[in-house]
């Protein structure tokens, strides 16, 4: 098994090496900032060029996690899309793509801090969602509990200054890994990341297995 299974707030979940979360007693797989059309802003913007397949890249990994997990229920948990006039901006192959992992599922998309308006594709777009113990929302709440969130990209350094992608866990919260290609992170020493998470929290690693560690301060 290369998931780490564990629990939180008794549902049973597990966080998966790619860095989506399935919970399988819901059928439920949940992501966070897919961050679609990162390269298409960055030329908008006349930002350093980024090669443009990373909406592809992504996409594809989405459909793998679907396609393992079978799940019925996709939850994305916020800066879904670069910006608005990314969402809007999204070539018809990739709007046709993502309308066939919608078909036959719930999809819900939460609000973040980049895409904080409804785009023009299917599914429901919540501010946050309850569902059973858990809440579901883009940016932690101080105080929270049983919440479920992502926006701040965690990244956990090893040594020799390498820094993987990771969930954040403790006995109140779980904040997941940046999903999309391309993301960029904050290691967990920052005090934005620190100061949120409980003493004994853990990172769970991303990479070919999903590995738990001491959440590094």
């Amino acid at each position: 098994m290369t998931g780490h299974p564990f629990a939180l707030a008794g549902a049973q979940m597990i966080a998966l090496p790619s860095g989506a979360l399935h919970w399988p007693a819901e059928r439920l797989l949940c992501v966070s900032d897919l961050h679609l059309g990162k390269a298409e802003r960055a030329a908008r913007r006349a930002l350093s060029p980024l090669p443009p397949y990373e909406t592809q890249d992504t996409l594809a990994r989405l459909e793998e996690a679907l396609e393992q997990t079978q799940a019925e229920t996709v939850v994305c948990l916020g800066d879904s899309f670069d910006d608005d006039a990314a969402a809007r901006a999204l070539p018809q192959a990739h709007r046709l793509w993502i309308a066939t992992l919608q078909a036959g599922r719930r999809w819900i998309w939460i609000e973040g801090n980049h895409d904080p308006g409804p785009v023009d594709l299917g599914g429901e777009h919540l501010a946050e969602m309850s569902l059973g113990p858990l809440t579901f929302r883009h940016i932690a709440l101080p105080g929270a509990q049983a919440e479920v969130s992502g926006h701040y990209h965690p990244k956990a350094g090893l040594r020799g200054g390498r820094a993987r992608p990771c969930f954040l866990l403790d006995r109140q919260r779980l904040i997941l890994p940046a999903f999309g290609t391309y993301t960029g992170g904050l290691r967990t020493r920052d005090p934005a990341l620190s100061g949120l998470m409980e003493p004994g929290a853990v990172a769970i690693l991303t990479g070919s297995v999903a590995r738990p560690i001491p959440m590094p301060r």
